[in-house]
């Protein structure tokens, strides 16, 4: 005879119920970290409305056994508000905080288009203010920190635009002859 001793499960059962009640702490926490301190909507920004002086409606007409209104003075006109002269009329937010004339042009030796760069040099992009694109320039990568025979770094131009005694060889030395404009011109090193 085989005798089969049946399991008791509610031991295991303090398990699940323990593990349930950590994920349902956890989630609880979670939205309590998550809950936005202020639930009302951030405000609009509405422009400043004008002020404009109107003048009354005319009175209604009298008749004969209406006492006669009050005289009032009438308001005196809003002056309109004026800008200060060190103060700009434009906005200087958005799109409006990139002025012409913000970031000068770098000038340096212009990249053929055909010619490989070796690694640590790039060719930088450039447009004008109104849009004309300039001729690539040769900069070092941000990453690169050249040395010279001895091992010893060299020290590059601020702007890490190539000077003409570090361009790569075989490269033809042509400097950038940059457009008139508003945009100004970052010179050579």
């Amino acid at each position: 005879m085989t005798r089969i001793q049946k399991k008791n499960t509610s031991q295991g059962t303090w398990l699940i119920w323990l593990a349930l009640g950590f994920t349902a702490g956890c989630a609880a926490l979670c939205a309590w970290l998550l809950w936005p301190e202020d639930p009302s909507p951030a405000p609009e920004r509405v422009a400043p409305t004008r002020v404009t002086a109107t003048r009354p409606p005319p009175p209604p007409p009298r008749t004969g056994n209406t006492p006669a209104p009050l005289p009032h003075a009438e308001a005196p006109p809003v002056p309109e508000p004026v800008t200060p002269p060190d103060e700009p009329a434009e906005p200087s937010d958005g799109v409006h905080l990139y002025r012409q004339g913000t970031k000068p042009l770098k000038q340096g030796l212009v990249v053929p288009e055909g010619f490989e760069l070796p690694p640590g040099y790039v060719r930088h992009y450039q447009s004008t203010d109104d849009g004309q694109p300039v001729k690539a320039i040769l900069m070092f990568h941000p990453d690169y920190h050249p040395t010279d025979s001895n091992g010893q770094p060299v020290e590059l131009p601020a702007n890490r635009v190539v000077p003409m005694e570090l361009a790569p060889p075989g490269m033809p030395l042509e400097v950038l002859e940059l457009p008139e404009g508003p945009e100004g011109v970052e010179p050579l090193p």
